[in-house]
């Protein structure tokens, strides 16, 4: 299966170009946009392959949590592509990629969500590379994070931007481990095998938090700058 996959919902962005159990990839630190630089990677990875736009089986993109306009791009050029391709699409949640590359079998996920909060989630690895969400994603100030029962290996930049908080939770933590395209395009692999695709105008953000912006009042009742 030939799968084309996006993730810009970090600063970290990449796109991924999965050709059976190959995987080609570009990626680039962006402090800000990105948008100028999807679709020549995806035109880049595409004639590396030797493949057009039609011959993919599907689209897959980080659905999120994550930025807000980071989101909305990652669905508004898979729904371009896909709908000109006639290809189905498959979102894939920011923290289970995040999972996905931390390499264990239960991670507890945790991205830095700005406005002094962080996206977290828990997911246990099972049979064929496949996660089951242990803890649905959310959305929290640091200090209230707490993991369920268990043993589990942490990971993602939330561990980074808030160790204060979190680390005496959390010693063992990895702030390393990010998204990335090739993880959402292995996560989604299955999901198109068992027929999950959607249509293109199915491509939509997972946002999990209502608000994206705080007055000035808010961010200070949260420990903030004005």
């Amino acid at each position: 299966m030939n799968l084309l996959a996006l993730e810009t919902s970090t600063h970290h962005l990449s796109v991924a170009l999965l050709i059976g159990d190959d995987c080609l990839t570009r990626s680039e630190l962006l402090a800000n946009g990105g948008s100028d630089r999807l679709l020549p990677w995806v035109q880049d990875l595409l004639a590396e392959g030797g493949l057009s736009l039609r011959q993919l089986d599907g689209i897959a993109f980080g659905a999120g949590p994550g930025a807000f306009t980071g989101l909305r791009l990652a669905c508004g050029v898979t729904q371009g592509l896909a709908y000109g391709a006639d290809l189905p699409v498959v979102g894939i949640c920011t923290l289970e990629s995040v999972a996905f590359n931390a390499g264990a079998e239960r991670v507890f996920a945790c991205l830095d969500a700005r406005m002094n909060e962080v996206y977290v989630a828990a997911y246990v690895r099972e049979a064929a590379g496949m996660f089951r969400c242990e803890l649905e994603p959310a959305v929290l100030p640091p200090e209230m994070v707490v993991a369920p029962a268990g043993e589990w290996a942490a990971a993602g930049d939330g561990f980074s931007s808030y160790a204060a908080s979190l680390l005496n939770a959390f010693p063992g933590a990895n702030p390393d481990v990010r998204p990335t395209a090739e993880a959402v395009a292995r996560l989604a692999l299955p999901r198109f095998l068992r027929g999950e695709g959607q249509p293109a105008v199915a491509a939509a953000p997972l946002y999990v938090r209502d608000k994206v912006a705080l007055t000035t009042a808010e961010r200070l009742a949260r420990g903030g700058a004005r």
